[in-house]
């Protein structure tokens, strides 16, 4: 495996801030192929129609005994089941994908059938598609992302594996191709377990199924694998170029800036890769909410071109300031989950559902920014953000009940973040990745989030790092009093709390101003999480009852308040924009199985709360 130079030396970095035993474990593998901005390279869509088939027992992966399946439960093979059956009464086939019922991808198989609303374990798809006539160079199977692990066959072989439910991967399927009709035919298997990331356990629905395009890419034999193209902390112009294929190594590259008369030629060196840092041109515009101005870049090498449209900015934090292109900023934000508007979301975030929610931020909410929780979201929704004008905290599904003390889980958690730092560098919305959210304290689980946080500095030293933690609570004269006495505190550029009080607490509403807060006087700070729920339409005026509108709106009022009381907070992220799907929330006058916790109902009618935040955004962008 060739490991490009923005990856070595990471072992080093590690061996300086973590413990010995962490420290000597490998460097996270570069994802193989990455093909960042794969999005925008041509290809053969494979959307539309597929055929399903559930698996609950895994008959398709062993068999009763844990040996391999008889041929009569193997989905990936390439045979006409009925005719097959119909010609020899010996044979026996307990699948038929080919007349099995059909499915529109990208999609959960959770929306497809009442009987599966609650299925979690293993569904199997397939489908045809003719191969391009005349193919050159090499071709992939590049899948947006499938949750949660994946094995992929083509025409009766199997091509590879991926596990994570956010992040994309992709394989080699040239030798794999033939002339006309091709079969694929993947296993997806939902079912978390202790050792997954995230574990079983979680407040959001877990949508099952390949939830992302699947596309048919092709490529020279060498092409631009990986490019990441940014204004580096001192605002200097840099690229990094990782070539991959056989003539990868002494190549001639070239960048290309058009809109700023840029053309820079260079060579890879031995391991395909290829390092420039220039002054900026004087005439570049740096992104920013107010003006998000995207360039059209170009990597050429050889027969391939590669191209993006990137923005270019610099995020830092001077003291408790957060400085966007060096000035301070407030985060004027919300958290959102990918989770499309409507009745029965089935997590298809198409460009229009995407425009729809970040439409509800930006222009309802006068927000600027936006925490995509608790997992990479589709790039469809980071590609939006860049449009449009909106900074985003992007993070890993590293949350509540993971096994800090099992290697093969930081493992995994280690590979996701890579691949969502891949995927997302060049996108200058991005400018916080968090590591973990509401995590218990334990030394175990300390030494595995420095890992990440090492991890991320060697993968992106222009962007900032957090994560969503806890605080201690006590109380004093009737009021909180709330310390932040996490020790990952140390090593994080943002400071970023979840707090309910007033909500999960039985503090009263009119006490929350005079909270105290107990934080890092020397870095900036951000409310990551608070809220409470409404159902929608839900009024009670007289007593305010939780669950009411009345009672959210007066809990956003009373945590506005308290918020401005704090010096080093430079934003906020509360939860969350829309109602979303919770099977763990049951009250069933209010909630069945939504939190209710959205500012807007699920189907988009915005409540009393909504309002009240954007008030108090509207005045703080005017200050």
């Amino acid at each position: 495996m060739i490991v490009p130079s923005w990856l070595r030396g990471i072992a080093a970095v590690l061996a300086l801030v973590l413990s010995p035993a962490l420290a000597a474990q490998e460097v996270p593998p570069r994802p193989t192929p990455l093909l960042v901005a794969a999005d925008l390279r041509d290809g053969i869509d494979l959307s539309g129609p597929w055929h399903y088939s559930i698996d609950p027992f895994r008959s398709g992966l062993a068999s009763f005994h844990g040996e391999a399946p008889d041929i009569g439960q193997q989905r990936w093979r390439e045979v006409d089941v009925r005719a097959a059956m119909a010609k020899d009464s010996r044979v026996l086939y307990e699948f038929d994908l080919a007349r099995s019922p059909l499915t529109t991808l990208p999609s959960s198989w959770l929306t497809e059938a009442p009987e599966l609303r609650h299925y979690q374990g293993l569904m199997w798809y397939q489908r045809t598609f003719a191969a391009p006539a005349a193919r050159h160079g090499r071709y992939f199977l590049r899948f947006g992302a499938a949750n949660y692990a994946t094995r992929v066959y083509l025409n009766g072989q199997e091509v590879g594996r991926h596990e994570g439910g956010f992040t994309p991967f992709a394989f080699d399927v040239t030798k794999r191709l033939r002339d006309g009709e091709n079969q694929i035919t993947v296993g997806v298997d939902s079912e978390a377990s202790e050792a997954t990331v995230p574990p079983p356990v979680t407040d959001w629905e877990n949508y099952g199924g390949i939830t992302r395009a699947v596309r048919l890419i092709g490529v020279p034999d060498t092409y631009v694998d990986d490019a990441w193209v940014r204004l580096t902390r001192d605002g200097r112009l840099a690229v990094d170029v990782h070539l991959d294929g056989e003539q990868a190594a002494k190549r001639p590259v070239r960048l290309i800036v058009a809109a700023l008369g840029l053309d820079r030629a260079g060579v890879t060196d031995a391991h395909g890769d290829w390092h420039l840092a220039m002054t900026a041109p004087r005439a570049l515009v740096r992104w920013s909410p107010e003006h998000p101005r995207l360039y059209d870049v170009a990597i050429t090498t050889g027969d391939d071109r590669w191209h993006d449209r990137i923005g270019f900015r610099t995020i830092a934090v001077r003291g408790r300031d957060i400085l966007l292109n060096g000035k301070p900023i407030f985060l004027r934000g919300i958290s959102m989950h990918e989770e499309e508007l409507g009745a029965e979301p089935t997590r298809a975030m198409t460009p229009a559902a995407a425009r729809a929610l970040l439409t509800e931020i930006k222009d309802g909410l006068h927000g600027n920014y936006v925490r995509l929780a608790h997992y990479p979201h589709s790039e469809v929704t980071l590609r939006l953000a860049d449009e449009m004008g909106l900074l985003v905290w992007s993070e890993v599904p590293v949350y509540w009940r993971v096994a800090w003390s099992n290697p093969d889980t930081l493992a995994r958690a280690r590979t996701m973040l890579a691949e969502n730092i891949g995927r997302d560098r060049n996108r200058a919305a991005v400018v916080i990745w968090s590591v973990a959210n509401e995590t218990p304290v334990t030394d175990a689980r300390n030494a595995f989030l420095r890992t990440l946080v090492a991890d991320v500095r060697r993968l992106d030293d222009t962007r900032l790092v957090s994560a969503a933690l806890l605080v201690e609570r006590s109380d004093n004269a009737g009021h909180p009093v709330m310390t932040l006495a996490d020790p990952l505190a140390d090593v994080l550029d943002v400071m970023a709390i979840n707090t309910y009080n007033g909500w999960y607490t039985t503090d009263r509403l009119a006490d929350l101003p005079a909270s105290e807060w107990h934080v890092p006087a020397d870095k900036p700070l951000v409310f990551s999480e608070f809220g409470a729920d409404a159902r929608a339409g839900f009024h009670d005026p007289a007593n305010g009852q939780k669950f009411s509108e009345e009672f959210q709106a007066d809990y956003y009022r009373a945590t506005l308040t308290m918020a401005d009381t704090l010096p080093t907070l430079r934003g906020m992220s509360p939860w969350i924009l829309k109602d979303f799907r919770s099977p763990r929330r049951q009250n069933p006058e209010f909630q069945q199985g939504w939190n209710r916790k959205g500012l807007i109902s699920e189907t988009g009618e915005r409540k009393a709360a909504f309002g009240v935040l954007a008030d108090y955004y509207a005045a703080r962008s005017a200050r």
